[in-house]
């Protein structure tokens, strides 16, 4: 059967910026193809689209929206709205020419006007897969029960009428069946994958040079990637490293994404400023995905995990996958790979994470192990090979 990987239409695919939904649907599609399976992606117009040998079909959207819009205003809602009608016209005449398939979404505006546009009898042709990657899912009921009233409501029509629903985490599964009342049996826990060709450990000479061209040759690197935003918590990271910064001038926080939230960085530049650390913070712009952000896992000594929430993090396997330590709060509730011996390391408070750091990332000896057992992990069962045959199995 023919399955039809959908584009959320936030950026084309293969995606040049940090956009973690258009990663997965890009990886899981290259994933698929190796195996021979029959699939293709339905994304976006764009006559900029970067260079790729992927099978596309593309819906029509005006050139001005195709570029991407990172700061999330009514421009990216229109945009929104304007490419899943596009899509919803796309899909009924592919579905029109198909005796069966599957249409695999992973944006709730898409689903759902897919859903509102198309008649049921012309559905009934495809199987309809929804993956639900939004962060929202992850909370306390009670904390986000009005906000999903209010703002997810077309996730959860989309949800409702879906074949079948993957999720990322258990809260989320939990949630869609004791809130929801959704069906037990057509909701699958996957996890999310990395490309471990892609995000690799790199050679000391090259990752020497690399830091030689940011001026910090020699330096202990703790490294962050994500949006930054008060969700994303560079300043938390930045708050909990400032002990080791002001003793130790070798250790240096970089941190990489687009800026969603220019009040934010103000206050992160701010608080920088404050604490005299201009030399020791480095912001490295908004770094392009694969090859190119590698290079900065790859230089690192550690990564900085202090999101507030995700529904499954893609930097923690990026990390791992290039042979880089996640150091998190042990109180984060959140899907993580394998139990033990799996390059995570946890603290409770303030003074532990500076023990941990001492003991298990300056001490040479101790982080090689903990670089080694969270690569050795992610080849093994979170390469996008793998995870692609999860997926495999479970559609029906």
């Amino acid at each position: 059967m023919k399955i039809f990987e959908i584009g959320t239409g936030y950026t084309s695919i293969p995606a040049r910026i940090g956009a973690a939904t258009e990663i997965v649907v890009e990886e899981l599609t290259k994933s698929m193809v190796k195996k021979n399976k029959d699939v293709i992606i339905v994304d976006i117009q764009d006559k900029n689209r970067g260079s790729n040998e992927l099978p596309i079909k593309e819906a029509y959207m005006p050139q001005f929206f195709s570029s991407t819009d990172t700061k999330l205003g009514i421009v990216h809602k229109l945009k929104r709205v304007f490419y899943s009608v596009s899509l919803a016209l796309k899909l009924k005449r592919i579905l029109k020419k198909e005796d069966r398939c599957t249409f695999h979404f992973h944006n709730q505006y898409n689903l759902f006007f897919f859903l509102k546009l198309t008649p049921k009898q012309l559905r009934r042709k495809a199987n309809i897969i929804y993956t639900v990657h939004s962060y929202i899912w992850f909370g306390e009921w009670a904390a986000i029960e009005n906000t999903i009233k209010r703002k997810y409501f077309q996730e959860v029509y989309s949800i409702k009428n879906a074949d079948q629903v993957f999720v990322l985490n258990e809260i989320t599964r939990n949630h869609l069946i004791k809130e929801l009342g959704i069906d037990h049996s057509k909701i699958i826990l996957v996890p999310n994958g990395v490309n471990t060709e892609v995000y690799k450990p790199l050679d000391e000479n090259e990752n020497n040079a690399k830091k030689a061209v940011l001026g910090i040759t020699g330096k202990t690197v703790f490294f962050q990637a994500g949006s930054v935003c008060e969700r994303k918590n560079q300043l938390g990271s930045l708050e909990l490293l400032l002990p080791l910064l002001k003793s130790n001038s070798d250790c240096v926080f970089a941190y990489a994404g687009g800026i969603i939230d220019p009040e934010y960085n103000q206050i992160l530049a701010d608080y920088t400023a404050k604490n005299k650390l201009n030399d020791q913070v480095i912001y490295l712009g908004e770094l392009a995905p694969g090859e190119e952000l590698n290079k900065y896992y790859s230089l690192s000594s550690a990564y900085m995990f202090s999101s507030k929430s995700e529904a499954f993090s893609l930097v923690i396997l990026e990390a791992l996958s290039a042979g880089v330590p996640v150091i998190m709060n042990a109180n984060i509730k959140l899907e993580i790979p394998g139990k033990n011996n799996n390059g995570i390391l946890k603290y409770q408070d303030e003074k532990d994470f500076s023990t941990l750091v001492e003991e298990e990332i300056l001490n040479k000896e101790n982080h090689a192990l903990h670089s080694e057992n969270g690569r050795r992990l992610i080849e093994k069962q979170y390469s996008w090979d793998a995870v692609a045959e999860q997926y495999l199995e479970k559609i029906s």
